[in-house]
């Protein structure tokens, strides 16, 4: 067992029941000319998190914990892609449409891809999830009980969106989550802020936050 300095409290955690949930690294959302550019953002500032997350990831594979990787995609026909989800305000590029990196968030293509920087090493589980929570229709719940984890360190993007989704649905299910602070971006700062102060509000209400220098040196 080792004690992180998290907040709003400090967490202990157990070696052999702790793994990385990498959120979303994708392409699509990081890189100039994908979705997340199309939708008017500065991707610049997802951007700025790789070096981090790329520490975390080997700081984790360093001490033989699992590194679970997840990808934000559809089927080809998008017939996992609800109208209302896809017909959603007004992008330059809509889900499916083709793009600079093939057909936008579709599975397979190169914009879906994760970035080279935090490609999955070999063994490492990647899930494709059609919504924004890493738990509907995908195997991730089965994985997660397969390698025996019931507590969850966070990274990826975005934090108000699928990260924080995924934490909440991983607190619905009874895992401790710990959200990486430094290793997690949105497009839009305050949300960021903002997300952080309520996964952590009230006793740790979702998780626990900490810096990846802090969960790097508990794990060393």
């Amino acid at each position: 067992m080792t004690r992180i300095a998290t907040e709003p409290f400090p967490l202990d955690v157990h070696h052999h029941a702790v793994g990385l949930v990498v959120i979303d690294m994708q392409r699509d959302f990081i890189e100039a000319g994908g979705f997340g550019a199309s939708l008017g953002n500065d991707v610049s500032l997802l951007q700025a998190i790789v070096p981090t997350v790329a520490r975390l990831i080997e700081g984790f594979r360093a001490a033989g914990l699992p590194v679970i990787h997840t990808r934000e995609c559809h089927a080809p026909d998008l017939g996992d892609c609800p109208p209302a989800k896809r017909l959603r305000g007004s992008p330059t590029l809509r889900i499916g449409d083709e793009g600079p990196m093939g057909r936008v968030l579709i599975a397979g293509e190169p914009g879906a891809e994760i970035v080279p920087e935090l490609a999955p090493a070999p063994g490492e589980t990647v899930i494709d999830k059609p919504g924004k929570g890493a738990f509907y229709a995908t195997p991730f719940g089965e994985t997660l009980e397969r390698l025996g984890l019931t507590q969850l360190v966070f990274a990826g993007v975005t934090t108000e969106v699928c990260v924080q989704t995924t934490m909440r649905e991983a607190n619905d299910r009874g895992y401790e989550c710990l959200l990486a602070t430094d290793a997690t971006e949105s497009y839009f700062p305050a949300f960021k802020a903002a997300a952080i102060e309520m996964i952590r509000a009230q006793g740790a209400i979702v998780g626990w936050t900490a810096t990846t220098d802090d969960i790097l040196k508990a794990l060393s």
